[in-house]
């Protein structure tokens, strides 16, 4: 559901919109809309004996309005459904995070379960020392709130970059942090299927302030022995066996691996120039321990990162094994002498590209109309012409045209075997809204030019080190040095601006924010 609080996360996990019941369009859910402000004055005065408001049709309690406790502040960051704002409870004075989830964009039953599952795993994990705790759970007739304690020490990486030094130790101490969570969260028959850095923030400014995961929305409860084909994640962080879409607990501690070996390295195992080289190089799993910083690092570090990132997610270890590990015991062998210099550039340089990213899809996120969204199932249906609920390519090939869009046979083909995650020959509902809404939202021109007009203040047609410090000023996304690296790494014709194509190839380029992933069979 995107950052709990802190910086603007933008949408990250693509969502498929369908209906339930027998099939893409078997099914119908009939969802009674809240009553409207008017109504809902009327509903109190009209029934004097009965003092109980209307329940929502979201939380299934009682509706009740949340500004009548706290008073709102500032946004603090951005989901694909909800926005992060600072809130103060009117009596303690108290400060919080207040996730404000809009109904409206919850347009199906999927997504309504999407945020009951949220609320109740919260509410499950509330009470460890590294789970932001939930206050309270609020819905009125607009909106449903969440109220969480304030995660005011930042992200993840952020906190290593502004110290400026780092150790083993250190590294040892914060992925610590992370598998103690996740050992939590399998016992406690959890599964989060997300970890990622962003979805850690520290409690609060000192030096010992606990890291707390933020972001519970693609967590699921599970038995031993389940299996789970969905497709989610995050493309850097995802396990080899989530993309062969059969997995279990195992594949968070694989994303725990990932991370550690980015504390250590300061660049992910795998990755490449576009998506599917990412997931190409997880599936082969070389991992580098050759090149630099790595010949200077313990080999029981390795020995650990080797083993959380075993391809046979049976022969990886456990959450339990990880932390009773020599490396990883806080009485362990984990040096405490820093690590070389060139580690927090690389990581600097890895976090601050993909926030300059992040606020370039806030801006294409909030430029999406509902229609763009909702109009992707009449799309599938017009194409769909003999109403089998799949997509044939010589089907798809005739309906896109009149869709507007223009593609040679071989670009449709490609997007058919990128949409075909099954391999079946045929794209149904599922993989066509997943396929469509990444197209829709990311690839299409004008999304992507709105996005470079943002940055490009003076509409000069270039994005400068001036315009792009001032964005980035906003998110504190970085020092001048990490401005020009990126406008270095971004500017490949040298003249110390980004155009626009420059500014396209840059968004296109290894996208993990693309691939913020959740695809069903």
């Amino acid at each position: 559901m995107g950052n709990c609080n802190g910086l603007p996360s933008t949408g990250n996990h693509v969502r498929p919109l369908y209906d339930s019941g027998g099939g893409p369009f078997g099914g119908s859910i009939n969802v009674q809309p809240d009553p409207s402000p008017q109504q809902f004055s009327a509903n109190h005065a009209s029934s004097a004996a009965s003092t109980t408001p209307p329940v929502g049709r979201v939380l299934g309690r009682p509706m009740e309005d949340v500004r009548s406790t706290y008073i709102f502040g500032d946004e603090l960051g951005r989901g694909q459904f909800g926005i992060i704002y600072l809130v103060t409870h009117k009596e303690t004075k108290q400060q919080f995070a207040c996730k404000t989830i809009a109904k409206r964009k919850l347009i199906n039953h999927e997504d309504i379960e999407d945020v009951r599952r949220e609320v109740q795993i919260m509410y499950h994990l509330t009470g460890h020392r590294n789970v932001v705790e939930l206050k309270g759970a609020y819905e009125d007739q607009n909106s449903v709130n969440l109220i969480m304690e304030l995660c005011g020490g930042g992200e993840l990486f952020d906190r290593i970059i502004a110290k400026g030094h780092f150790s083993e130790r250190k590294a040892a101490n914060l992925c610590r942090q992370i598998v103690m969570m996740v050992h939590y969260c399998h016992s406690m028959g959890l599964m989060h299927r997300d970890l990622k850095p962003e979805n850690f923030l520290f409690l609060n400014k000192d030096d010992d302030s606990p890291l707390k995961a933020t972001d519970f929305g693609l967590s699921v409860f599970f038995k031993p022995g389940d299996v789970f084909k969905d497709l989610v994640g995050s493309a850097y962080y995802v396990a080899p066996e989530v993309l062969r879409r059969h997995y279990g607990p195992e594949a968070d501690i694989w994303s725990a691996g990932v991370i550690l070996y980015v504390l250590l390295s300061g660049v992910p195992p795998f990755h490449g120039e576009t998506e599917q080289s990412i997931f190409d190089s997880i599936l082969r799993g070389n991992i580098d321990f050759s090149s630099d910083p790595w010949p200077s690092i313990a080999s029981s570090a390795k020995d650990l990162v080797r083993k959380m990132l075993r391809d046979d997610p049976k022969a990886r270890l456990s959450a339990f094994e990880v932390l009773n590990h020599p490396w990883m015991r806080e009485d362990g062998d984990a040096s405490d002498k820093p690590l070389d210099i060139a580690v927090l550039t690389r990581m600097k340089q890895f976090s601050a590209m993909n926030k300059l990213k992040k606020v370039a899809l806030k801006v294409i996120a909030e430029n999406l109309s509902e229609e763009e969204i909702i109009g992707l199932k009449e799309m599938f249906k017009s194409m769909d012409t003999d109403n089998s609920g799949t997509i044939t390519f010589e089907e798809l090939k005739a309906g896109l045209p009149k869709l507007g869009t223009k593609l040679s046979e071989s670009e449709v083909r490609q997007l058919m075997e990128a949409a075909d995650v099954d391999g079946n020959g045929t794209i149904d509902y599922i993989e066509f809204i997943t396929a469509t809404m990444h197209m829709n939202k990311m690839e299409r021109e004008e999304h992507l030019y709105t996005a470079f007009q943002y940055f490009d203040e003076d509409n000069s047609g270039f994005i400068t080190m001036e315009e792009l410090e001032q964005a980035l000023r906003k998110y504190n996304m970085g020092d001048e040095k990490t401005i020009k690296d990126i406008i270095l790494e971004v500017d490949t014709d040298r003249d110390g601006r980004i155009n626009y194509d420059e500014f396209v190839a840059m968004m296109r380029k290894g996208s993990p924010e693309f691939v913020s992933i959740r695809r069903r069979k």
